[in-house]
């Protein structure tokens, strides 16, 4: 068995977005998905995939985000105030994105026969052995290396998709993200990283015991960034717009940025319209006290008090004058030193009732 992270193959250059975009010009000719001719230099891979023959399908996934997202209600905050819906939504987009861009990918992945996309119970255990051998070991140098499923574990690790490309008997570990850009220099993608190599180790035991006696023998992990960020193959960095040489389909990168295009679309006249009931609500609420009055008393100043400084401590001078506050309280016979006393430590409780 073969593990290692995803790399292309030697001497191939990957064709930009754009380039693909451009076969969507192109007429088809024959029968079915897999009989379609294209200029040999536009084509890569045996199988393609044209947006327009997946956009009702796409339309409906975004179509199903966007209500997920407007769904939600959020909780009151004090500090967000009127806001509270635009921070809500923005929160949603960044879960909903993610899982759009999971749920195309396995759409766009059945324009290639030879490919399987698991999605459901992909809990995958985090072996002991496997987490140590990736801890204390180059990947390269695990090459060949396969570990029982079922040996002892600490926790697991469930993957966006597993890929299963049939004909080749590799498997793919994906993980897919909107955006790198929020992981910056932490710590979390080289732990993400370790979790998925160590799952690549048990990978193909789990997929014969848990699905239908599958068999490969190779496994690569790859981390997919949605914003197409540069890549590092080396790492198991990918950028979204190459994902046609992991599916082995033409057009898939297009078919996901044009997704991405219109789920933006969507996205910013939700957080427009929200954001214009939030201005709304707090003109009508400015406006409101811009006109308070009370008789025989001047308008409310919402900039601050138009009393000089002077003014106000002279009135502040006066309320402390009032001779509330009696020194005299304080006995002069009271021990200097405090008597000890025994502290108690421990969680916090609820107070006992008197």
């Amino acid at each position: 068995m073969t593990t290692h992270t995803l790399s292309t193959p030697a001497g191939e250059v990957l064709r930009s977005t754009v380039a693909a975009a451009s076969m969507f010009s192109h007429r088809s000719f024959g029968i079915g998905a897999y009989s379609i001719s294209e200029p040999a230099a536009l084509r890569r891979h045996p199988h393609i995939v044209r947006f327009a023959e997946v956009e009702a399908d796409v339309d409906l996934l975004i179509d199903r985000a966007i209500a997920a997202i407007s769904d939600g209600e959020p909780v009151e905050d004090e500090i967000l105030g009127h806001y509270v819906h635009v921070a809500s939504l923005v929160r949603a987009v960044s879960f909903r994105e993610g899982k759009l861009l999971e749920q195309a990918v396995e759409r766009l992945a059945k324009a290639n026969p030879n490919i399987v996309v698991l999605t459901q119970s992909l809990k995958l255990p985090l072996v002991k052995a496997a987490l140590e051998s990736v801890s204390g070991n180059d990947w390269e140098s695990l090459d060949g290396v396969k570990l029982d499923c079922e040996a002892p574990a600490k926790g697991s690790y469930t993957p966006d998709l597993i890929l299963v490309n049939r004909a080749r008997h590799t498997a793919y570990i994906l993980d897919l993200k909107r955006s790198l850009a929020s992981y910056g220099d932490t710590s979390r993608l080289e732990e993400l990283k370790l979790k998925m190599m160590a799952s690549a180790m048990v990978l193909p035991d789990w997929l014969y015991k848990n699905h239908k006696r599958m068999m490969v023998d190779t496994v690569e992990v790859a981390i997919v960034d949605g914003a197409s960020r540069p890549s590092d193959h080396a790492t198991g960095i990918w950028a979204l717009s190459e994902i046609d040489d992991l599916l082995e389909i033409d057009g898939v990168a297009a078919c996901m940025a044009e997704l991405r295009l219109r789920f933006g679309r969507r996205v910013q006249q939700l957080l427009e319209a929200e954001a214009r009931k939030a201005l709304g609500v707090m003109m009508v609420a400015s406006d409101a006290d811009s006109t308070l009055t009370v008789p025989g008393k001047p308008l409310i100043a919402l900039n601050g008090s138009s009393r000089a400084y002077e003014e106000e401590k002279a009135m502040a001078s006066q309320d402390e004058d009032d001779g509330h506050y009696d020194l005299g309280c304080f006995d002069e016979d009271q021990d200097d030193e405090p008597e000890p006393v025994r502290i108690r430590v421990g969680f916090a409780r609820r107070p006992r009732g008197h």
